[in-house]
């Protein structure tokens, strides 16, 4: 995608050029995402695949059974507290349901996802694989031990 100046009435401003009709479409109807339904949804879904009741997890979160309910359907927006608490009751990290929620939203914004290990990372580390680990590595943990 290009932009391209273009001025009316002696202002300028830029527009997108080589976009086909139907790219410029779905830009404009991409729904909007709410971060608290997304939230939600990978609490929910966390918690179903346990097996778990909204009862039981409220109860061990510390959380009245009805806000967390809330919080799930996102209605509520939950504090990092709220969230980290709910996690530890899911025995789950905070951080992987955060990617969870962030894998999500960049699916709904129509964002690529790489599922690969991009090539200059994979070289890098390739030779811990193959147990040879890279100088500054291999200082790195012979210093912490």
């Amino acid at each position: 995608m290009v932009k391209q100046p273009v001025t009316v009435n002696g202002v300028v401003r830029w527009r997108d050029v080589g976009l086909t009709e139907d790219a410029r479409r779905d830009q404009k109807e991409r729904k909007m995402v709410v971060l608290r339904h997304e939230i939600g949804d990978v609490l929910r879904d966390v918690r179903q695949r346990q097996g778990r009741t909204l009862r039981e997890v409220s109860h061990n979160a510390r959380v009245s059974l009805g806000y967390l309910s809330e919080v799930e359907r996102g209605q509520k927006e939950a504090s990092s507290e709220l969230l980290s608490s709910i996690c530890g009751a899911l025995d789950v990290p905070l951080s992987l349901m955060l990617r969870e929620v962030s894998d999500r939203v960049a699916i709904a914004e129509g964002v690529d996802i790489p599922d690969t290990v991009p090539s200059e990372l994979a070289s890098q580390f390739g030779s811990v694989m193959n147990g040879q680990w890279p100088e500054g590595l291999a200082n790195g943990l012979a210093s912490s031990r």
